[in-house]
């Protein structure tokens, strides 16, 4: 009986040692498939985990973060850090997005350099969900976008780097005030843009989407930056995006025409956005078909 009592005791305190303790909201969490061992040349791919980005580690392989225990991500009160750690394999997409709604023309200096009038409301378009890609994958370019060696197809892969906002709680007919209540976080997304399928009328039927909705043309991720963590303003951080190690975007989320809060709230407006929707809030200057020459 007293070894029975002993080995019960003993399973107690290893549990009390697994549990969780409850936390203030992290800064940031990364989707991941765990390492399997320590080569870093494998993941289990049987189960994702969430787990907490320190201020000084990065969302890649090879990085230790705590696990993140949580029956709802989109629940940040529920959150609790767990005493294991796991060594990031595959860094995956943060969430399985439910809708995608997308902004053109809200910086100024981009609106600009596409040769297009200033919007009075924001431009609304979408993407299908199969078009996102973890953060790291390659982007698979369909034959008829790619850049031939005659000016019959002279290409028109682009980029665009955009602040997402992810909506966390269902709402619709949000007023701007409340609009942050409904904000689970932000990430990062490449709008993949194939250009004459999306600005050709008689290719795109005079609609973005199609040169939109490829598969892979957006990648999203690694990491977010939730909503109600300690110093988090989504309306000033920087912004660029790199092109083969050279930077060819770089701005500010503050240099927004329509800001966070006016989007949210737009888009709500007679619309159920639900929690997994994903808001990419426009492209700054910089994109490849407006340089001269273009650069695809």
């Amino acid at each position: 009986m007293a070894k029975a009592l002993a080995l019960v005791d003993s399973i107690i305190t290893k549990i009390d040692s697994e549990l969780s303790s409850t936390m203030s909201i992290p800064r940031r969490i990364v989707r991941f498939y765990a390492s399997s061992d320590d080569s870093k040349s494998d993941c289990d791919e049987s189960q994702s985990f969430y787990g907490i980005l320190d201020d000084d580690q990065q969302a890649k392989v090879g990085t230790t973060v705590s696990i993140l225990n949580t029956d709802n991500i989109y629940d940040t009160l529920s959150y609790k850090v767990s005493n294991n750690k796991k060594k990031i394999g595959k860094v995956l997409a943060p969430i399985d997005a439910v809708n995608i709604f997308c902004i053109g023309l809200n910086y100024k200096f981009h609106a600009s350099e596409s040769k297009m009038a200033l919007p009075k409301y924001p431009v609304i378009f979408a993407k299908p969900t199969t078009s996102i890609c973890n953060p790291l994958e390659n982007i698979i370019l369909p034959k008829s976008v790619i850049k031939g060696k005659d000016n019959d197809n002279p290409g028109e892969m682009d980029y665009e780097v955009e602040l997402v906002i992810i909506i966390g709680k269902k709402c619709k007919n949000v007023s701007e005030d409340d609009a942050l209540n409904y904000i689970f976080g932000y990430s990062i997304a490449n709008d993949v843009s194939a250009r004459q399928w999306q600005l050709d009328k008689e290719k795109s039927g005079s609609q973005w989407i199609r040169g939109k909705s490829f598969d892979t043309f957006c990648p999203f991720g690694p990491c977010i930056l939730l909503e109600g963590a300690k110093d988090v303003n989504a309306q000033n951080l920087n912004l660029y995006c790199k092109l083969n190690g050279k930077k060819v975007q770089d701005s500010n989320t503050k240099e927004m025409i329509f800001n966070i809060k006016k989007l949210v709230s737009f888009l709500s407006q007679s619309t159920t956005l639900l929690p997994g929707t994903i808001i990419l809030s426009g492209t700054p200057d910089g994109v490849g078909f407006a340089r001269k020459p273009p650069l695809w």
